[in-house]
């Protein structure tokens, strides 16, 4: 099903703002008076009054007072949804003014570069122009996005997400790519397990994997069919035939290369297959004059590729960037987008995805907010009295993120497809 994403401009948030009838609400449900409350939180009771009233709005440093002296979350105080956070709210959560923030980053060298102020941290977090020739570099501000994250005590996601919203019409920060690490001990303990023969079994269906990945990317450039990867990835091990009548796998062929094409294949693959280093299947193939016969199937599992990098002295395999979706939650993304406009039904998002994807969500109490990726929309029945059903839709962030890194998921993971209907993705 085809599907286009578009961005729209309505991504601005307002600044992080106290509610005062949430603040009157939460101070009556601690049990304290305007008296108490100013006492825990360093204030006039007058101050008080003036918050409640809408008259003043806290200062950063005392909404983290006001949190503390109720028992709450700052979300509690704001009103705003887990998922919805902006750059103000982010330092307004830490405790710090824009006063505070811009001294402690003057201090270090990115913070001279950017001539940092706190005027150009309130431009900044309103959506407004910041001068100077640095701040249109967006490695620059990429690095930015770091530091901010170190200095609210949040995940470099959380700041990117909050940039993306509070700059909508900015171009997007450049994150640093995640550095190579050695093999961890669990992979060269994996390797080192293995006997020779079984270290060439694993080498063989490793460079199998990787000639089909090459292959596959080289179909989809050329716009021809590309079966799914949960197909693509499971190798013909062996046609359970006589070889004189359907010949031989490429498995089979670089085995024999090696020497080892023998009858002892199935015990060193169960032995793989024991470790968890390969799963091993069987399915059924046609073969031209031979009909259909019985096929025996080899994936090399995450653990495998690990142990044969391990093995190569390769470096181990970052994993995606900090500020990009886990493959299963990217999984997510790709079934509603796939959905098409309508969306996707809510009761076909089961498990934890909308607790680290969709607006209002958190996976528990105590953890970071999600994403803000997703939303669940009402549509209304045909006459508009009446709600007919919830569909997870894309949100305008959610649209940015495909939009902004859809080419680098098509790389990190191996086992992910496009999702249908992303060359109608446009801006």
């Amino acid at each position: 099903m085809k599907s286009s994403l578009h961005l729209t401009g309505d991504m601005v948030q307002r600044l992080l703002m106290v509610d005062p009838t949430r603040l009157r609400s939460l101070r009556l449900q601690a049990g304290l008076d305007a008296h108490g409350l100013a006492e825990k939180v360093g204030v006039t009771t007058r101050m008080v009054g003036y918050w409640e009233e809408g008259r003043h709005t806290p200062e950063a440093k005392n909404v983290e007072r006001l949190a503390q002296a109720l028992a709450c979350s700052v979300a509690a105080l704001t009103g705003r949804q887990p998922g919805m956070e902006s750059l103000a709210d982010l330092r307004f959560t830490a405790g710090l003014s824009t006063e505070k923030a811009a001294a402690v980053l003057r201090e270090e060298p990115l913070g001279e570069k950017l001539f940092l102020s706190a005027t150009k941290l309130r431009d900044l977090e309103r959506g407004r122009p910041v001068r100077g020739w640095a701040w249109r570099d967006p490695q620059v501000t990429g690095r930015l996005v770091q530091r901010l994250a170190h200095l609210y005590g949040v995940p470099v996601r959380m700041v990117l997400d909050a940039w993306m919203r509070s700059r909508p019409g900015d171009q997007v920060p450049v994150m640093p790519e995640p550095r190579t690490k050695p093999p961890s001990a669990a992979a060269v303990e994996r390797w080192e397990g293995l006997n020779d023969r079984q270290r060439i079994y694993l080498g063989e269906i490793m460079r199998e994997d990787r000639m089909v990945e090459v292959e596959m990317w080289l179909r989809r450039t050329h716009r021809l069919p590309v079966p799914p990867a949960a197909e693509w990835r499971r190798l013909p091990f062996a046609l359970r035939a006589p070889s004189d009548l359907v010949g031989y796998t490429r498995l089979q062929e670089r085995l024999q290369q090696r020497g080892l094409h023998d009858p002892g294949a199935g015990p060193t693959l169960h032995a793989l297959a024991h470790r968890g280093l390969v799963s091993v299947c069987e399915d059924q193939v046609e073969v031209p004059g031979a009909g259909v016969v019985g096929c025996v199937l080899v994936e090399i599992t995450r653990a495998g590729r690990s142990a044969a990098r391990a093995g190569w002295g390769e470096p181990r395999d970052p994993g995606p960037p900090e500020h990009l979706l886990s493959e299963w939650l990217w999984r997510t993304i790709k079934r509603i987008i796939e959905a098409g406009p309508e969306g996707l039904p809510e009761n076909s998002l089961a498990g934890k995805a909308p607790f680290y994807l969709a607006v209002g969500y958190k996976p528990s109490p105590n953890a970071r907010a999600s994403r803000g990726f997703i939303a669940s929309q009402p549509i209304m029945a045909d006459d508009g009295t009446h709600v007919r059903e919830y569909r997870w839709q894309l949100t305008d962030l959610g649209r940015r993120h495909t939009l902004e890194y859809l080419h680098r998921y098509r790389t990190i993971y191996h086992n992910s497809d496009d999702p249908d209907g992303t060359d109608d993705i446009v801006i």
